[in-house]
């Protein structure tokens, strides 16, 4: 076993004991030894995780609230430790994908390096998508493109990946069809 590994394995055990912790103050202490290990970088990880877990937390919060408002009962204990369970784990992964190789940690099987390979060529290839529209907005855009314009530079842009993403897998389906994978 590699380092990789070993810290693949620290990161599972314990993501899973977040899981089962219902003590807001231990799952404090975890996000705080989490910043911690990330030593300088902590505010950037600390910001860019809220930033993407705020529309997940803020709308499962508001759903909890309406419901505990219809049973009259308090809700902050439980929000607070669901969004800090969330806030505590976001914050472990970003920091365990930023310090460990996953190809690495993987390294022990050739089926799960083949899937992680697969997942992220997928990742760059729209990665490369997304900068290439984002390039191609401003290109064309004599001064700083408004709001509106990138909120319908990024609809197009989505619908153009959807588009993409079902003519892939109606390849696959017919692909697959034509070997014998389907009995329709």
């Amino acid at each position: 076993m590699n380092r990789a590994q070993g810290l693949l394995l620290a990161y599972l055990a314990t993501v899973i004991a977040a899981t089962l912790v219902h003590d807001p103050g231990i799952l404090a202490a975890g996000l705080a030894l989490t910043l911690l290990l990330a030593g300088r970088q902590a505010t950037a990880l600390l910001l860019r995780t809220l930033r993407t877990v705020l529309a997940f937390n803020l709308a499962v919060s508001l759903g909890y609230l309406m419901l505990s408002a219809l049973r009259h009962e308090p809700p902050w204990d439980t929000l607070l430790l669901l969004n800090l369970r969330v806030l505590a784990i976001s914050t472990l992964t970003f920091l365990f994908i930023t310090r460990v190789n996953l190809f690495q940690a993987l390294g022990f099987s050739r089926t799960l390096t083949y899937l992680l390979g697969l997942a992220y060529s997928q990742a760059m290839a729209f990665r490369r998508v997304h900068d290439d529209f984002r390039l191609a907005l401003v290109s064309r855009s004599p001064h700083r493109p408004a709001l509106k314009d990138r909120y319908r530079a990024s609809a197009a842009a989505a619908a153009w990946l959807l588009d993409k993403g079902l003519a892939g897998a109606r390849e696959t389906a017919q692909a697959l069809r034509t070997r014998g994978f389907f009995n329709d």
